[in-house]
């Protein structure tokens, strides 16, 4: 198999130096960058801009055009990213075809592949559980898309130990075969776990570490480009399977473009129901905050509508996520820029939204204040819009309510305790299926919900969330053949290889045997 990573915009967040932005709140911070890294977190800004290259064949290579990323911060250009024309594919796409059908290892070709990505991966986990590192990451995640230094640990922290999880003898038990006996001596049928041959999945530093850690630097190519131009690429090079993250319009069209050889993990409208038994209220009002607000509501996994059982209403929930939202600040990054929505976009869904009869804003509605934020980004507090359920369902309505918003913004509502059918009418019909979250110890209300639901990573219990998946189980949407799954054993071969069956039938023939008569 031989992997293709495309990057559409590279977005990012800034600092002046003088800043703690990003700084992390341990006593740990490393001002000198790791061995494979080509670029010193510390001093990228607008009079020393990273410069972002692209990998094709094994080589580094610049492009006859650069694109600058302006600063979510403070509007200076501060990235310049070697994109990649539609002139200029050409090798991108020899490169592609030079990986053939049956990939660059498989069960019976190659293997000691298995065991040099082992070690690659054996080695990287290691690398990213050095705090150095670690926090090299954490700090370049910051600065490229501005949030927590505790939100970006999170994220290295689950791939260290994903590539913990799947290094050694992992790699190759992916490749797990079986074998069932035939009809007669000398035949026996055996099924492989076959790889796609050229694909294409959505970094550079990552991938200068693994190259550090020993992966073929011919193995996986690195574009920068527009959509345009990535789309001429896919069309050209036509890769066995794409793995697509983004928005469900783009996917909708890679899914035709590409004559179904995709798998999707696209956008999603997140719900969670809080079922009849309430407690716990400070701790659930707490995961609400995370769900809706932590990476300033940029996860495909954000709280986008709340569904409070009656008995919640009377509860201080509400009151409680107005505080939790309110103690945000742009100081520490636990709000900050929205980065593809921007803030009169969101000001004015949320005008519309309060033209639904019994609507109200719960919190928020405001732009962020004293900011050096730039209009192409998004700057909003956290916010919150109530609508009644019986509006919601409405035609002309539903599909405004259940926009995604890829930012601090969720919709609340309430539901009786003979209205739950409506609730469920409306998870059922929202197009997409990707986290969900059941808030409630009683069984029998399980039961109900999760039985008569379809969203691929749902959480349950008084703990249930919606965001802050980890790497030990699968994370996916469901309800749909080209869905995507990360993270497991299962997700990895749905997405990565496909069934190939192999009937060995060697004899012996029958001694003395006549020719059987034509059929």
């Amino acid at each position: 198999m031989h992997r293709f990573i495309c990057c559409g915009e590279i977005r990012a967040g800034a600092r002046r130096l003088a800043s703690n932005w990003f700084s992390p709140s341990s006593s740990f911070t490393s001002l000198h960058s790791p061995p494979f890294a080509t670029i010193a977190v510390e001093e990228i800004s607008g009079s020393h801009p990273a410069e972002v290259y692209n990998l094709v064949q094994g080589d580094w290579k610049a492009s006859a055009n650069w694109n600058w990323v302006p600063d979510p911060l403070n509007g200076e250009p501060f990235i310049k990213v070697a994109n990649v024309q539609e002139a200029e594919i050409k090798p991108f796409v020899e490169s592609l075809s030079k990986c053939p059908k049956y990939g660059l290892h498989n069960p019976l070709r190659g293997q000691e592949r298995y065991l040099l990505l082992g070690d690659v991966s054996a080695k990287a986990a290691h690398m990213l559980a050095q705090p150095e590192v670690s926090d090299f990451f954490s700090r370049l995640i910051q600065r490229v898309s501005p949030k927590s230094y505790k939100q970006a640990l999170g994220e290295v922290h689950v791939t260290q130990k994903f590539l913990e999880n799947f290094s050694g003898d992992q790699v190759r038990f992916l490749a797990r075969s079986f074998a069932v006996p035939g009809n007669h001596l000398g035949q026996q049928s055996h099924g492989y776990r076959w790889p796609y041959g050229p694909v294409s999945i959505v970094m550079e530093q990552m991938l200068r570490l693994l190259h550090y850690c020993g992966l073929p630097e011919e193995d996986v190519d690195f574009i920068n480009s527009d959509g345009v131009t990535m789309n001429k690429f896919l069309l050209e090079a036509k890769p066995r399977m794409t793995l697509f993250t983004g928005s469900s319009r783009v996917a909708e069209k890679l899914a035709a473009d590409l004559k179904g050889r995709i798998r999707l993990e696209d956008a999603g409208f997140d719900w969670k129901i809080l079922g009849p038994d309430v407690q716990e209220v400070d701790y659930v009002a707490w995961v609400c905050d995370q769900d809706a607000h932590a990476c300033s509501g940029q996860k495909c996994s954000a709280q986008s509508i709340l569904f409070m059982h009656e008995n919640w209403v009377s509860s201080e929930l509400i009151p409680k996520m107005l505080c939790l939202a309110k103690r945000r600040k742009l100081e520490d990054l636990t709000i900050g820029p929205v980065l593809t929505v921007t803030t009169e976009s969101m000001l004015e869904h949320i005008d519309k939204l309060l033209n639904i009869p019994g609507s109200k804003l719960l919190f928020g509605g405001e732009p962020l204040e004293n900011h050096s934020i730039p209009k192409i980004y998004g700057a909003l507090k956290p916010t919150a819009v109530f609508i009644p359920l019986t509006e919601i369902l409405k035609s002309n309505n539903f599909d405004l309510v259940t926009k995604e918003i890829f930012g601090p913004f969720q919709i609340i509502t309430d539901y009786k305790h003979d209205q739950l059918s409506m609730v469920l009418e409306a998870c059922e019909r929202m197009h997409a299926h990707l986290t969900a979250a059941v808030v409630s110890n009683d069984p029998l209300f399980l039961q109900e919900v999760l039985g008569k639901s379809v969203n691929g990573t749902t959480y349950a219990g008084i703990r249930a969330r919606t965001t802050g998946a980890p790497q030990n189980h699968w994370f996916g949407p469901a309800g749909d053949p080209r869905g995507a799954g990360i993270g497991t054993p299962e997700a990895i071969k749905l997405v990565w290889s496909c069934h190939r069956e192999i009937i060995y039938d060697i004899g012996p023939l029958p001694q003395h045997g006549e020719i059987p008569s034509a059929t």
